[in-house]
């Protein structure tokens, strides 16, 4: 990529900007706190365990709807009945205001002074699920005019990690199929990063826990990141090298 070319970082949100794991808060006042981080790690399974059922079975939900029927999932399955739908909803509209990682911040503000690079959200959530978030929430919507779009998979129906999903990026940022490696996309899910790298897209890892890359399910550069980063300001430094270097 030539250095003069502004160079597009596609930002996951769920599990990279905002913490899934803020939401044991919420249902720790509902729940108990002895149960709140178990119902929320379960929660997080299914919901993404649904996307890649859906996308298996060509079948398509909402977001929303993935989440509020993994939430049933999860509960159910440590033993607590369903609480009444005005607690479902309490639930719902707390997703919406999930709590960013603490490194988010300071790299997002890095990006701010930033003028060769188009920093986008990118999601499988729904446009009013994304939009709350960036807009509302009251970590990241200080920092919402640091995007330059949300890029949902709301319109082509299908979950990450589909081909689809990653060529509609595409599309929304103004890039054809033969461009795919002009974008950079920063995930910290492993199926995100293989997902976008088997479309032919550079992506970095957010190794936050430190345990090192361990995904196996493709080999070589295919199945691996093109950087992995301690938190979201090394990686986003790292990216913004690379204009420089790589013409």
């Amino acid at each position: 990529m030539a250095s003069n070319e502004k160079i597009v970082i596609a930002f996951d949100l769920y599990g990279t900007l905002l913490s899934t794991e803020s939401i044991a808060k919420e249902l720790g006042e509902q729940f108990g706190q002895e149960k709140a981080a178990t119902i929320a790690a379960t929660w997080r399974k299914y919901q993404l365990e649904y996307t890649w059922r859906l996308n298996s079975m060509e079948q398509y939900l909402p977001f929303s709807s993935v989440t509020q029927r993994s939430l049933r999932h999860a509960l159910s399955e440590n033993a607590i009945p369903l609480p009444p739908e005005a607690a479902v909803a309490s639930l719902m509209s707390a997703y919406d205001s999930l709590s960013t990682f603490p490194d988010v911040a300071p790299a997002l503000e890095s990006l701010a002074e930033s003028s060769f690079v188009t920093p986008v959200v990118f999601s499988n959530g729904t446009d009013q699920m994304v939009g709350n978030s960036v807009h509302r929430s009251p970590d990241l919507s200080p920092y919402s005019n640091v995007f330059r779009d949300i890029v949902t998979v709301e319109e082509v129906k299908k979950f990450k990690p589909h081909p689809v999903v990653y060529h509609h990026l595409a599309k929304k940022v103004g890039k054809g199929k033969e461009q795919m490696g002009d974008m950079w996309l920063v995930s910290g899910n492993s199926f995100d990063v293989v997902g976008a790298k088997a479309v032919g897209m550079k992506a970095c890892w957010v190794d936050r826990g430190g345990q090192g890359w361990s995904d196996s399910l493709l080999e070589g550069e295919m199945g691996a990141p093109d950087f992995i980063g301690k938190d979201l300001g090394e990686i986003v430094q790292e990216i913004l090298k690379r204009p420089k270097t790589e013409e």
